[in-house]
């Protein structure tokens, strides 16, 4: 597995955030991982993150995970959902620079879930995105309505703000969206980290190419 570098991210001229960068030899795809919401103890080193990070990590593909504005060593305050898809576009940004070619891919925990599927959506580059305790129950996500990128939703039986009910019922109605649901988790996956490894490794193994890319 390829160790991660800090790096910091520019966000326009006046906003930098830190961030960990896992960069193999011309890697065939790379994902950015948004981490929970960050007026509630969120960052890049929550063990959901974590999680994915290292399965993808394991994979071969290269990663970027970043502290959102305000959150740890990143510079500036919260920016209500609105900035947080600046800092993840941003992300983007750095880690297909860095890779210099490749698939992208965005995944997302909670909150993060639903920046990484604002910008997913309307970013032609992504090739694949992974919503993981998706809150459908307190957050709009009715937006989701374009086939192009293959998503992965993954919930616990037990998370109160991803009801499986709910799930099903939302991905029921877009075939194009993986639902997975892990049995017992809740909404903070406590015990549960090795199942959901599992789910995001098989999202990954069959949506994104992986190896090192052709020079």
């Amino acid at each position: 597995m390829i160790p991660e570098q800090p790096i910091r991210l520019a966000v326009g001229p006046d906003l930098s955030l830190e961030a960990l960068l896992a960069l193999p030899e011309a890697p065939s795809a790379g994902v950015v991982i948004c981490h929970p919401h960050p007026l509630y103890g969120g960052d890049m080193e929550n063990p959901v993150v974590v999680r994915v990070q290292e399965v993808c990590s394991a994979l071969g593909l290269a990663t970027l995970r970043f502290n959102f504005r305000g959150v740890g060593a990143s510079e500036g305050v919260h920016g209500g959902g609105v900035g947080e898809q600046e800092d993840a576009a941003a992300a983007l940004d750095a880690l297909a620079k860095a890779m210099g070619g490749g698939a992208l891919a965005i995944a997302g925990y909670s909150f993060g879930s639903r920046i990484a599927a604002l910008i997913g959506s309307r970013d032609g580059r992504i090739a694949g995105m992974a919503l993981i305790a998706p809150p459908l129950a307190m957050s709009d996500f009715e937006f989701l309505e374009d086939p192009r990128a293959p998503t992965l939703m993954v919930a616990g039986t037990r998370d109160q703000f991803c009801p499986p009910d709910e799930l099903a019922r939302f991905t029921a109605a877009r075939p194009w969206i993986t639902a997975v649901t892990i049995d017992g988790a809740d909404h903070f996956f406590f015990g549960k980290l090795f199942p959901l490894g599992e789910a995001v490794t098989a999202w990954a193994q069959q949506q994104l190419p992986r190896g090192r890319r052709a020079p």
